[in-house]
C-alpha cells in the first residue's frame, strides 16, 4: 500500500500519494527547497513610494528640490526629506500660508501660526484637529512610528507662555539690568 507523503509549500500542505518510500536524501532536498518557516526578504520602500503611498492616502504632493517633497492635506502641510538606507524625515507640520507653512507656536492663552516670515494668524480647533490628523496619517502612510504624547493632540512647536520678551533668542536682559 503506498504511503502518504505531506510536502509543505508556503504554509499549504498538500499531500502526494507515491510508490516510492521517503528517504533521508529526500527528505533533506525537500526541507532545503521549501521551509514553512523561511521568511521572505522585506521589501524596502523608496522615497518615491512612499510618496506615492500618501496620494492613496489623500495627500497632495509634490517635489520641493532633490530628495524632498511638500505634501500638503487640508492646508495643512509639510516638508519631507529623503534620508539614504533611514525613514523620510518628516520637518515640522503647519498650516500652509501662501508659499510658506506656519509653525505652532503656543502663545499660552492662545496657540497662533507662525510663518517663516513672522506672518502670525491666530489658530482655531479645527486646524488643530486637521493638524493632528494630518501628522497621524502621515506617520501611518510613511511607516514611521507614532509616540504615545504625540498621539494625544497636538504639540507645539514653540512655547511662549510668559510674556518676557527675547527670552527664547539667548541673550534676553535681565529686570535689573537697564
Amino acid at each position: 500500500m503506498p504511503r502518504p507523503i505531506f510536502l509543505i509549500n508556503t504554509c499549504k500542505i498538500h499531500s502526494q500519494q507515491t510508490d516510492a518510500p521517503a528517504t533521508p536524501s529526500s527528505a533533506l532536498w525537500h526541507h532545503s527547497i521549501c521551509m514553512f518557516f523561511r521568511r521572505e526578504k522585506p521589501h524596502h520602500f523608496t522615497f518615491t513610494e512612499r510618496i506615492e503611498g500618501l496620494r492613496e492616502l489623500g495627500f497632495s504632493t509634490s517635489p520641493a528640490g532633490s530628495g524632498k517633497a511638500r505634501v500638503i492635506r487640508d492646508a495643512i502641510g509639510a516638508l519631507i526629506e529623503d534620508r539614504d538606507d533611514q525613514h523620510p524625515r518628516v520637518n515640522k507640520a503647519g498650516l500652509v500660508l501662501g508659499d510658506e507653512i506656519g509653525l505652532l507656536v503656543n502663545g499660552g492663552y492662545q496657540m497662533f501660526w507662525r510663518a517663516p516670515s513672522g506672518r502670525t494668524v491666530p489658530a482655531i480647533a479645527s486646524q488643530l484637529k486637521a493638524l493632528h490628523a494630518f501628522e497621524e496619517d502621515l506617520k501611518e502612510g510613511l511607516g514611521l512610528p507614532s509616540l504615545y504624547n504625540e498621539s494625544l493632540g497636538t504639540t507645539s512647536d514653540l512655547h511662549l507662555y510668559d510674556r518676557v520678551e527675547h527670552r527664547d533668542q539667548g541673550n534676553a536682559r535681565k529686570p535689573w539690568e537697564r
